[in-house]
C-alpha cells in the first residue's frame, strides 16, 4: 500500500516562499508519475503542478507559472513543490498525489491512485 506524507506547510507573508515536501513509501517511487492538487474552503480540489515519472517533464496550472517549481529526488522518493512570491489566492490544502504508473505529468485529479492527507497553506496579506 503506497503512502503519502506532505510536510511544510504553514503560515506565510504575502511575497514570501514556501517548500512543501511528500514522502513516498510503499511502492517504487521511481515508476509513479506524482502531482500536486489544492483545495481551498468552498472550492473543488485544483490542479497545481505535476511531474512524469522520469522527472523529465513538468506541467503547472496557469495560477502558478513563474512561481512554483515542482521536483522529485527518487533516492530520497521526495516530492518537491517550491512556491514563490505567495499571494492570498494561495491559501489552501495542498495535496501530494502518486500514480503507480510510468506516466507523462498528469492534471486530472481522477488520474492519480494515491493520496496525501495534506498539509495547509495560508498566505496572510
Amino acid at each position: 500500500q503506497v503512502q503519502l506524507v506532505e510536510s511544510g506547510g504553514g503560515l506565510v507573508q504575502a511575497g514570501g516562499s514556501v517548500r512543501l515536501s511528500c514522502v513516498a513509501s510503499g511502492g517504487t517511487f521511481n515508476n509513479f508519475a506524482m502531482g500536486w492538487f489544492r483545495q481551498a474552503p468552498g472550492k473543488e480540489r485544483e490542479f497545481v503542478a505535476a511531474i512524469s515519472w522520469s522527472g523529465r517533464t513538468t506541467r503547472y496550472a496557469d495560477a502558478g507559472k513563474g512561481r512554483f517549481t515542482i521536483s522529485r529526488g527518487n533516492a530520497k522518493n521526495t516530492l518537491l513543490l517550491q512556491m514563490t512570491s505567495l499571494t492570498p489566492d494561495d491559501t489552501a490544502n495542498y495535496y501530494c498525489a502518486a500514480a503507480p504508473f510510468r506516466l507523462p505529468p498528469m492534471i486530472v485529479a481522477g488520474e492519480y491512485e494515491y493520496w496525501g492527507q495534506g498539509t495547509q497553506v495560508t498566505v496572510s496579506s
